[in-house]
């Protein structure tokens, strides 16, 4: 038989382990080979056996010429009831098989419909997105909002800052008069200055020319008084000679 114990390896025992345990591959091996000859465990004969013995038995005494018709239908009774007993396992396993098979369409119904509804949760948590970034935008402009009406609040009422504004145009108004009223005298101060000045390069002129005349009037007075000085010097002269 292609049964074997099987032993589980525990710490400290891997490389006796590897003398008892199976691959994979002969587990599968095993499982097939019991699930085709209906073997179930590794004691008896299996029951596959068991029903090519009862045939074999009954085509042998079936062959014979004697006069076995007796042995021959209790042979074949006996494989008959073999054959119904080892059709009943099958039969179970056909039941078990549809089972399985209309279990994994429900599962692959499931499958597909637990799919569906993840795409369709997908495609909620995309829209939620954009709803919570179109609710964040909503939010800072009512933040923003709120600011500027709190700017407002803290602002004075519209008739006093009417009255300060008009008050300022007020004295903006008086500023440019004033402002008018000072160009205008600037202006006749810097004609009167320049007149002033005209008057003054006149008299400065005037009194260069003065200046001039009197140091030339005082030069021919020196002259004279010194030409009459000679005279006089030399009138003495003679009158000392005489």
């Amino acid at each position: 038989m292609l049964a074997k114990g099987r032993k589980v390896p525990v710490r400290g025992e891997t490389a006796a382990a590897a003398n008892y345990a199976f691959g994979p591959l002969e587990d599968d091996m095993i499982i097939k080979h019991r699930l085709l000859t209906r073997t179930t465990t590794t004691r008896g004969e299996p029951p596959l056996k068991k029903l090519q013995k009862k045939f074999s038995t009954f085509i042998i005494e079936a062959g014979k010429e004697e006069d076995n018709h007796s042995d021959c239908l209790r042979l074949s009774k006996a494989f008959l009831q073999e054959l119904n007993t080892f059709e009943i396992p099958l039969l179970k396993s056909k039941a078990v098989i549809d089972a399985n098979i209309k279990e994994k369409e429900n599962f692959n119904d499931l499958k597909k419909e637990i799919n569906k509804q993840i795409l369709q949760a997908q495609d909620d948590i995309e829209d939620l997105k954009k709803l919570l970034e179109e609710s964040k935008i909503e939010r800072q402009h009512k933040e923003e909002c709120e600011a500027i009406r709190k700017l407002i609040a803290m602002q004075p009422p519209r008739s006093e800052t009417q009255k300060v504004i008009t008050e300022l145009e007020k004295e903006i108004v008086a500023l440019e008069t004033e402002n008018t009223v000072g160009s205008r005298l600037l202006e006749l101060r810097k004609k009167q200055f320049a007149l002033l000045l005209h008057v003054v390069d006149e008299l400065q002129n005037t009194i260069d020319e003065d200046q001039k005349s009197l140091i030339e009037e005082t030069r021919m007075a020196i002259e004279e008084h010194k030409g009459m000085a000679e005279d006089a010097s030399g009138g003495s002269e003679a009158m000392a000679v005489d």
